[in-house]
């Protein structure tokens, strides 16, 4: 079988035990791999009745057909799990060049459960599976837990992906991270890793990777980094100027969330926060994942002031809204200081930045106190109080203990008039992508099932953006509006598409813009396992991967009922920009939306015929 080793490793941390374990050939045809393939192992290993920090809980990393081959930014990893932060099917995913050392260590994926009886590190190369103790590591930022490791290990080539002091002590939004800076963010991954006394998992391996037709995939390679550079924006402002350069056209487009989503766009920010001044007032280098053309990463390092010298990956445009916009902080230090300090103590920035512009609202509506914020001013455009906050609720240190919790359970806490502020879908905090001028995003959001989602796809890039795809059947001259609610069907796929880099190994950018199109990712993973699949194939296998998640989450308790928004879209007019005076009918875009995925209008849920066409009927327990 090309493409794949067929293989898990299946660890076992309390009893410090390793086997391998053959995967069934028919997962690999019916989900491709990568995040398809842990959702379904994901099924078999879970149960639903668990507590969702209990050492039962698995955590599955995946790889796909493409990872580590010459295929375009083919260095993606998937991590999936059960969400400590909103109980819903957990799915995460990550750049890099762990996905490649794992794949090559011989494995598709890595399985843990369990829970270890002190801190280890779980170590794997070509010799096998080592538990390293690594009490001493406890409490250590991201960056020093992976400079003591490779003290520990002999030799080089070692990928770590580890946990820092946000993970450990349970912060329900902790992340975990890889190369310092590159996170598995949304969802929680890091506490459920810190629940397993698990600091960081090591890897490395030489096997040769399983490719059907090597010199095949390097020319479709080739082909396909052709066609994503012919697509603009990815040549003229992705690859120079990483994902900052999304914050200028997002602004002005009116779906940049500010001051806590009360408005929508943050001109006034443009002269200290435009991407062009991001380049001038951070010393910036680019930074490329495994096997990556574009390197939109940027490594910073502020140059002056408070925190003149500190240094990491990013802000990337999500980190740029999170601890800029949403907290109407327009000092890019500071952005850069709160964002350094998330990724070292192992926060999901997205979350974090979010929790923080609720607590702000919360703060200025005398819902948080000044003595449960403990000294910490925390009003919108104070930027220092940003980044102290960061700190907080890394070490769950006094108001920060509470805000770990996570933005929903911590307004149950505060009682009556802290719902309001809170903006999150199924528990888990909203990312930086309006709805109110995009009313694609606002289907996506509410349906998404880990909880508030803005790439699942990035919808905005169709009616905001004005992109079209006939591959998809978006025609060159579709009609869509930015604000009309209904006529959502052109969400499905799209949805889909964003599916495919998650089942192959690669990266989202390589077709956010619709660079690659689905028929190259079809011909790259023919080449790689050996059997020619069309585009239409695929994209049914992607759709097939959305239906699984969608009746995994209904084994967790989730259905139609649950895809909602904050009601602030629901309710209160827009302020600003394109998106002024609108709000989201949402009843309207979902009616649309179910229809073209064949849900039921009332359950939302995969109907009879749907799963039946999609080989998921094995499924059927109720769904009428």
């Amino acid at each position: 079988m090309g493409g794949y080793f067929g293989t898990a490793l299946m660890v076992d941390l309390t009893e410090q035990t390793a086997e391998e374990s053959l995967l069934p050939g028919e997962w690999y045809r019916d989900y491709i791999g990568g995040e398809g393939l842990g959702v379904r192992l994901l099924l078999d290993l879970v149960d639903p009745e668990s507590e969702l920090l209990a050492p039962e809980q698995p955590l599955i990393f995946t790889t796909g057909s493409l990872t580590g081959t010459a295929a375009p930014a083919s260095g993606r990893c998937a991590v999936v799990f059960r969400s400590p932060l909103t109980g819903t099917l957990g799915a995460s995913n990550a750049g890099g060049h762990f996905a490649p050392a794992l794949k090559r260590a011989g494995y598709d994926v890595l399985v843990v459960t369990g829970r270890s009886e002190k801190p280890v590190v779980l170590v794997i190369d070509d010799d096998g599976v080592d538990f390293l103790e690594a009490e001493e590591a406890w409490g250590k930022g991201v960056g020093a837990t992976e400079d003591w490791i490779r003290g520990q290990l002999e030799g080089s080539g070692w990928q770590i992906a580890s946990i820092g002091p946000a993970g450990e002590k349970g912060v329900l939004f902790s992340s975990i991270m890889t190369d310092r800076h590159r996170a598995f963010g949304r969802g929680g991954a890091g506490a459920l890793m810190g629940s397993k006394n698990l600091k960081a998992i090591a890897v490395r391996g030489t096997e040769e990777l399983p490719i059907a037709d090597p010199e095949g995939l390097k020319e479709a390679a080739k082909a396909a980094r052709e066609e994503l550079f012919n697509e603009a924006f990815v040549r003229d402002e992705m690859k120079p100027y990483g994902t900052p350069s999304f914050y200028d056209a997002i602004c002005g487009l009116g779906i940049l969330p500010t001051r806590n989503w009360q408005r929508d766009t943050y001109p006034e920010s443009l002269p200290e926060m435009a991407y062009k001044t991001y380049h001038e007032t951070l010393e910036v280098k680019p930074y490329a994942c495994f096997g990556c053309p574009i390197a939109c990463g940027r490594h910073t390092k502020i140059r002056t002031g408070k925190w003149a010298g500190m240094e990491g990956g990013g802000p990337e445009y999500e980190a740029m809204a999170a601890f800029g916009s949403k907290c109407e902080v327009k000092d890019l230090n500071a952005v850069a200081a709160a964002n350094h300090l998330a990724n070292d103590m192992g926060l999901d920035v997205i979350s974090t930045g979010q929790v923080i512009a609720t607590a702000m609202e919360w703060a200025e509506k005398g819902i948080l106190t000044k003595e449960r914020l403990g000294g910490l001013d925390l009003a919108f455009g104070n930027g220092e109080a940003v980044v102290e906050a960061v700190r907080l609720i890394a070490n769950r240190e006094g108001v920060g203990d509470l805000l770990a919790l996570g933005s929903v359970r911590a307004a149950e806490r505060l009682g009556p008039g802290a719902e309001g502020a809170v903006m999150a879908v199924k528990g888990m905090e909203m990312a930086a992508d309006g709805v109110r001028a995009s009313k694609g995003e606002a289907v996506v959001h509410a349906v998404s099932p880990r909880g508030a989602d803005h790439l699942r796809p990035y919808a905005s890039t169709i009616d905001a953006f004005g992109y079209r795809e006939p591959e998809l059947g978006i025609a060159p001259d579709a009609s869509i509006s930015i604000t009309e609610d209904g006529n959502k069907g052109w969400v499905k796929p799209l949805m889909a598409n964003a599916m495919i880099p998650n089942l192959l190994g690669t990266c989202l950018f390589t077709n956010i813009t619709l660079g690659i199109k689905p028929s190259t990712w079809a011909k790259l993973h023919s080449k790689a396992v050996g059997r020619e699949m069309e585009k239409d194939e695929l994209l049914l296998a992607a759709e097939r991967v959305i239906n699984l998640e969608r009746m995994v989450n209904a084994i967790f308790g989730f259905d139609g009922s649950d895809d909602t928004l904050p009601e602030r879209f629901l309710k209160e007019p827009g302020a600003d920009g394109p998106g002024a005076g609108q709000v989201v009918d949402l009843k309207t875009a979902l009616e649309s939306f179910y229809q073209a995925m064949g849900w039921d209008p009332e359950e939302g849920l995969p109907s009879v015929e749907t799963l039946t066409r999609l080989g998921l009927d094995w499924m059927l327990y109720g769904c009428e």
